[in-house]
């Protein structure tokens, strides 16, 4: 089992020079990295409920915490928690003290009443689960089964812990902030889009068999992307030279967590799940080293209405790359054919497919990657990498 994380400053995040919004899912790892970036800071931890009832009563009460303690960095734990302080930091921003960091794990309560009080004195961060260079040791059956969040990585019972985490995460943050009126419907709701994995949604279907309206499926894809466990890949259109599908595709935010909500039968195959496991670990990993480099790289797929497909297309000022991701230790003449007709399409590009084998093949001009090299060793992004 890979063991925890010696130093949290091993992070690949690198901290701000002026004030910042941080947003990362429960369990990504905020608050024991800021607790280590800023050994110094005044941190106030919002999940308290008797530090949160305080502030929630007297907002100004945190002026008074702020100029009791000057001189310090001032970090404000799940901020979401108590919005009204926001108010409070822009003023204190406003009269040159800082810097201020603001961490969430859900954007429901800024969207209505906060970040917008901030724009242009706070920048926006997200620290995702790890990724595998930030471990001292990777280990990658285990990652596609229990996913990257720092807090199962670490855990002695990291299947337990998982089941823990998702039931806890529905508890705390769905049904106490009331943003479902029935936890059952959602609750199936979360199975079966579990089975949209990698795919474009089909609300229609999923309202069928959940008993629920085509809108409260998109009401409840809202609920997670607030919540931050899942994110949708839009499709890559630009100067597009064919006709391509249109929705994006979704994904929940971490392999485990993919693995331990998907249901299990005996139609299931092993092997389907495991492949979208392995693309599900791609995507996490893309998602981060493009906000952690914060150089305007975006990740889209692209799909034709024939059927052509590439998994992942990372664009920006560093270029164009597009990636297939493939669950076997060979590569057969058709797995490169979504990559051959995109690169007719967009001859520049660098093109690899991600694959379980072990060696670095060349065939033509699309490099075929084992997995653990692209996860660790990183080199085929280091122009989105941090600086």
């Amino acid at each position: 089992m890979p063991k925890k994380l010696a130093d949290a400053r091993l992070r690949l995040f690198n901290i701000p020079k002026k004030s910042y919004f941080l947003f990362g899912p429960r369990g990504a790892g905020k608050s024991t990295w800021l607790k280590m970036a800023y050994p110094d800071g005044l941190i106030i931890d919002l999940l308290d409920p008797d530090v949160c009832r305080q502030f929630q009563a007297y907002p100004e009460r945190l002026k008074e915490r702020v100029l009791g303690t000057p001189n310090r960095p001032i970090v404000i734990d799940e901020i979401q928690k108590s919005p009204e302080l926001l108010s409070v930091v822009h003023s204190l921003i406003e009269d040159g003290i800082g810097p201020f960091v603001l961490t969430g794990s859900s954007a429901r309560k800024l969207k209505r009443t906060g970040v917008d009080l901030l724009a242009g004195r706070a920048q926006l961060f997200r620290m995702h689960p790890f990724v595998a260079s930030e471990l001292l040791k990777f280990d990658l059956e285990f990652h596609l089964k229990y996913g990257m969040i720092p807090l199962i990585v670490s855990s002695p019972d990291p299947l337990n812990d998982l089941r823990t985490y998702l039931a806890l995460y529905m508890k705390e943050e769905v049904m106490l902030e009331g943003l479902v009126r029935r936890v059952e419907p959602f609750a199936r709701f979360l199975e079966a889009v579990s089975f949209s994995q990698g795919s474009p949604i089909n609300a229609s279907e999923i309202a069928r068999e959940c008993h629920i309206s085509s809108k409260t499926v998109e009401s409840y894809i809202g609920i997670l992307e607030d919540l931050l466990l899942c994110f949708r890949v839009p499709i890559f259109s630009k100067r597009a030279k064919r006709i391509l599908t249109a929705q994006a595709k979704f994904y929940y935010f971490d392999a485990g967590v993919y693995r331990q909500i998907r249901p299990k039968g005996p139609l299931d195959r092993p092997e389907e799940i495991d492949g979208i496991g392995l693309e599900t670990l791609v995507a996490q990993h893309l998602r981060a080293w493009i906000d952690y480099a914060n150089r305007g790289d975006e990740l889209f797929f692209w799909r034709t209405k024939s059927g052509l497909e590439v998994d992942f297309v990372v664009y920006g000022e560093s270029g164009i790359r597009a990636i297939e991701v493939k669950n076997s230790a060979t590569i057969r003449p058709s797995d490169l054919r979504g990559l051959t007709e995109f690169l007719k399409d967009y001859p520049m590009a660098e093109t690899m497919i991600v694959y379980r084998g072990r060696d670095v093949l060349q065939r033509g001009p699309i490099t075929i990657i084992p997995a653990n090299q692209f996860f660790l060793d990183e080199p085929y992004f280091e122009l989105i990498r941090p600086g």
